[in-house]
């Protein structure tokens, strides 16, 4: 009985544990107005926005090896925990991907706005 609760503890324990090294990158704060921002501003906040998508990605990757790593050191646990943890694994990738997509959607928003100006956002 008291292996049974030590492997339950340590399956509900690892995967936390396992994904504490991966760092959620921060999204960048702010995004330029595209109906006022300059061209280097622009360009300036895309570098901003090209690091931050870099980030996601190793986030992810990051994710992943960790999940795959909790999955191979735990492959005796029950099949309800295995299922726990890979939800776990979906919905932190889902959250990542779906935030990284918001942060694109909104700086491509901008970027549209910026090239539709008069000025076709040259200056």
């Amino acid at each position: 009985m008291k292996k049974t609760a030590c492997l339950a503890v340590l399956v509900a324990i690892l995967p936390a544990a396992a994904w504490a090294d991966c760092v959620y990158p921060k999204q960048p704060t702010k995004t330029p107005d595209g109906n006022r921002a300059a061209r280097a501003e622009m360009i300036a906040a895309k570098k901003v926005f090209d690091k931050y998508q870099a980030d996601i990605t190793a986030y992810l990757s990051c994710l992943k090896s960790e999940h795959e790593a909790a999955m191979n050191a735990n492959a005796t646990a029950s099949d309800a925990d295995k299922k726990k943890m890979q939800e776990r694994w979906e919905k932190r990738n889902d959250a990542a991907v779906d935030e990284a997509q918001a942060v694109a959607d909104r700086f491509n928003e901008q970027l549209r706005a910026c090239k539709a100006r008069p000025d076709g956002c040259t200056k």
